[in-house]
């Protein structure tokens, strides 16, 4: 697989080990059956950005799969989210937080979640500030059927090389921080397709990638 590829380079270059980076299949817009050879060819993470269209496709999946939620999360779906998914990565408010929390089933355990990091003084894009960060972390530790878990990273379209390593540094340097404050995390989710070797190279630990394993989606 040319992505695993690209992955294992990348990780020699900043002097990690590979497999400590997990690689979650964006499948949004894509059908079960690309997803089914994505399964057999080793991938056993799968990102949806959308609950409608996410729930008849996990129903069609035996157990081993872990299921991530990618996209915004609106208050209203939170009961669906937590019942289906292992994983939110757009946690940005205590109120979304405590609905989750409340509404996960306990036969599934604890949800994993990653609160995400708004891009650097524009919060239009989803997430928050990192000053308000360390709060939501200590709100979120507390609740039950919740397991905070890290950061999610998603900057602004159009920067170059540069302006990107400084955004993924921005959230490594809050995640270390948090670390030795005592909030203890383990996840970086930050980079895609087009910039995961920058991702990598600052730190992250997972990787969201639609196109490099489906191609291009179809919006019709």
């Amino acid at each position: 697989m040319r992505l695993q590829e690209r992955v294992e380079t990348a990780a020699n270059r900043a002097g990690r080990d590979s497999q400590a980076i997990t690689i979650v299949a964006v499948s949004k817009k894509h059908p079960v059956s690309s997803m089914r050879d994505a399964l057999a060819a080793g991938l056993m993470h799968f990102g949806e950005n959308y609950v409608q269209e996410a729930v008849p496709k996990i129903a069609k999946f035996e157990s081993g799969v872990d299921w991530h939620f990618i996209g915004k999360a609106q208050s209203n779906k939170a009961g669906t989210i937590a019942g289906s998914f292992d994983w939110i990565h757009t946690v940005a408010s205590e109120r979304l937080a405590r609905r989750l929390s409340s509404h996960r089933p306990s036969e599934r355990g604890d949800m994993q979640v990653c609160i995400q990091l708004a891009p650097d003084g524009n919060h239009d894009r989803g997430g928050i500030g990192a000053e308000d960060v360390p709060e939501l972390a200590q709100q979120i530790i507390e609740l039950p059927n919740l397991r905070l878990r890290g950061l999610m990273m998603m900057p602004l379209p159009g920067l170059d090389e540069t302006a990107l390593g400084q955004e993924f540094a921005r959230a490594r340097t809050l995640f270390d921080e948090l670390n030795q404050a005592g909030i203890e995390l383990d996840t970086l989710s930050m980079g895609m397709s087009g910039d995961l070797e920058t991702a990598i190279m600052e730190g992250s630990t997972l990787i969201r990638v639609g196109t490099d394993i489906f191609g291009p989606r179809s919006y019709d």
